[in-house]
């Protein structure tokens, strides 16, 4: 089994909704890989075209977690947060080539985020980078900018 660090960029995103009745949408990103979990900054009053601009690090080994789930939320003050879209990236060949060649990476590019029902909700724009590295090397590695509450 090789380990290695997993980078995820995450720069905007764009809707076709807006779930507030008043005003624009504090939205933020609940990142999953495996059962590590990290929360972007809420990007308050950005409304249906944030922009975040933050990197995340997860611990990844090969074989094993293969996916990256991005959950889209609108903040509310009072009454539970709203859901805006979900996507999903597959990272098996990325986490392959890494630890093949050392480093390997999605370029930033658009995913579509989808609701509960499947229906198009808008896009999100990521990229991820794998840098297979050995055990003693990761140490202090690992975090993000906050870790989600859930």
């Amino acid at each position: 089994m090789s380990s290695g660090i997993l980078q995820v960029l995450l720069i905007d995103a764009e809707f076709i909704i807006n779930k507030e009745l008043l005003g624009k949408m504090d939205p933020y990103v609940l990142i999953k890989f495996g059962n590590e979990e990290r929360k972007s900054s809420v990007a308050k009053g950005q409304g249906k075209k944030p922009v975040w601009n933050e990197k995340f690090n997860f611990k990844a080994e090969y074989p094993g977690q293969h996916k990256v789930i991005f959950r889209v939320m609108d903040k509310d003050t009072f009454s539970a947060d709203d859901f805006i879209g979900e996507s999903t990236i597959y990272i098996k060949d990325l986490l392959s080539q890494g630890v093949e060649v050392g480093k390997s990476e999605l370029p930033l590019s658009k995913y579509r985020l989808v609701l509960d029902d499947l229906n198009y909700s808008g896009e999100i724009r990521i990229g991820i980078t794998f840098t297979s590295k050995a055990e003693e090397e990761m140490e202090g590695d690992i975090g993000g900018w906050k870790q989600s509450f859930f």
